[in-house]
């Protein structure tokens, strides 16, 4: 079984969905399948493409410092870092609230090499070069000062460790753009500048020594090397 698969795999043994936002980002929901369908045109099989594609980096008995950020609810990373028993692990939101529905959701699943901090991905409150891996899923849209979450990913990244995630980008799907105008921007959900495709491109390669990015429909999904 490649990584992909061990992934998705990890993700078949997910309990109910604790609320909408994680109905929608699982696909485990009838609700979040149809806003899935609806504001991002893909299935549920398209969402586990994309979030294993986020995942696929890292590798199988990763046993290194990893900053997630932000950790939101945990119903993605949970299942992957109860995979990683010997992972030092740090999970890291502005969002209180969010932290504390994913520590909830570590101590149900009995995770106990994940610490979780309350901060702010544009003032990181890490020493330089102090993680193996960051990880950023579904954040940088919502990030009110991208420059300086770039910046800051980087900084505490360690040299030759890998940055990897997904996010929204604007222009892969004229349909999501819309949704994304009329309703994620006006009710807070998302913060413009958005990067397009090959904006993401440009600025990773400009940034890391290597740098890939790849998108289904309006997700890019990117793995980069400091």
């Amino acid at each position: 079984m490649n990584r992909k698969d061990e992934i998705k795999s990890a993700y078949r043994g997910l309990g109910k969905a604790h609320s909408l936002y994680d109905g929608m980002m699982t696909g485990t929901t009838v609700l979040g399948r149809a806003i899935t369908r609806f504001v991002w045109g893909m299935s549920r099989e398209d969402a586990l493409e994309y979030q294993a594609m986020a995942f696929e980096p890292i590798p199988a008995g990763f046993s290194g410092k990893l900053l997630e950020v932000p950790v939101g609810t945990g119903v993605l990373s949970m299942p992957i870092w109860k995979t990683l028993p010997d992972a030092d692990i740090t999970c890291l939101d502005y969002s209180e609230k969010m932290m504390q529905s994913a520590q909830a959701r570590a101590d149900e699943m009995g995770i106990q090499n994940v610490k979780f901090r309350q901060g702010d991905v544009g003032a990181l409150p890490y020493a330089d070069e102090s993680f193996d891996v960051v990880l950023s899923l579904n954040g940088f849209h919502a990030f009110p000062d991208k420059e300086a979450a770039y910046r800051e990913t980087w900084r505490v990244l360690k040299p030759g460790g890998t940055f990897c995630g997904c996010f929204y980008v604007k222009g892969s799907n004229l349909h999501t753009d819309k949704v994304i105008r009329r309703f994620y921007i006006k009710s807070g959900f998302f913060t413009e500048p958005f990067e397009t495709m090959d904006t993401l491109q440009k600025r990773l390669s400009d940034m890391y020594a290597a740098a890939e990015v790849r998108g289904v429909q309006s997700i890019a999904v990117f793995r980069c090397i400091k």
